[in-house]
């Protein structure tokens, strides 16, 4: 399958056609997007290309909650269309939050434990706020089995995984180490059985299986929460 980026996937569509269709989200939607000027034009190849001629700064705000629900949409299209960054790659060449010096560094942090049993360490600290229970969060990770061989993340899936925080839309153990980052953060969660997956997960190729109620550890990159700004 050929690959595609998010880019692709949310600013284009109707390729080759003959018939000229709305090539831009404020001509589909013109109610939804006041004062977001697109300009409209066909490449050389068939190919209908967006490009932005005025961003104002009032619509800043609204127009990242639009981009996110469009990201949203292009993951779950885009996983069943597009090659993954790192699917087939050999284990040590697999994309990580948390690199060979990363790794060494953290050996010396210390590990902050919960009452729920949910143990972490800070990689990075972010900055401005944590995300309030049921908003919306862009983050990326890594989840591994205790040895460290991973079994899904979103760093091969090409884009962060959005989510509301806090409503039981992952696990448990996620939640909770997610809920006390701050933006630009990293952590790394050792998540016990109970917090984890009851089910477990079945194996598949080149990736290990999760027998349930098992402990497994999350890399966690907290991106972006909309609606709540950063100060500079």
């Amino acid at each position: 399958m050929a690959s595609s980026s998010p880019s692709a996937l949310l600013v284009s569509y109707g390729i080759n056609s003959t018939k000229r269709s709305p090539c831009c989200f404020h001509e589909m939607f013109p109610k939804r997007m006041p004062n977001f000027k697109l300009g409209c034009f066909y490449s050389s190849t068939g190919r209908i290309v967006a490009s932005v001629e005025e961003f104002t700064e009032e619509n800043t705000l609204i127009s990242r909650r639009t981009m996110l629900r469009l990201i949203s949409a292009a993951t779950a299209f885009g996983m069943s269309t597009a090659k993954t960054n790192g699917a087939g790659l050999p284990e040590e060449q697999k994309p990580r939050i948390c690199d060979e010096a990363c790794e060494k560094e953290l050996e010396n942090v210390p590990v902050v434990t919960t009452e729920t049993g949910l143990q972490y360490k800070d990689i990075q600290v972010g900055v401005g706020p944590t995300p309030p229970i049921g908003f919306q969060v862009a983050a990326n990770y890594v989840a591994m089995v205790p040895n460290g061989q991973i079994f899904d993340s979103s760093l091969e899936k090409g884009l962060p995984y959005i989510f509301r925080v806090g409503s039981g839309q992952v696990i448990k153990g996620l939640d909770e180490g997610i809920l006390s980052m701050k933006i630009g953060g990293k952590r790394r969660l050792f998540i016990p059985g109970p917090l984890a997956f009851p089910k477990g997960l079945s194996s598949a190729p080149g990736r290990p299986r999760v027998a349930p109620n098992s402990p497994v550890v999350f890399d966690v990159s907290l991106e972006y929460i909309p609606g709540l700004e950063v100060d500079e």
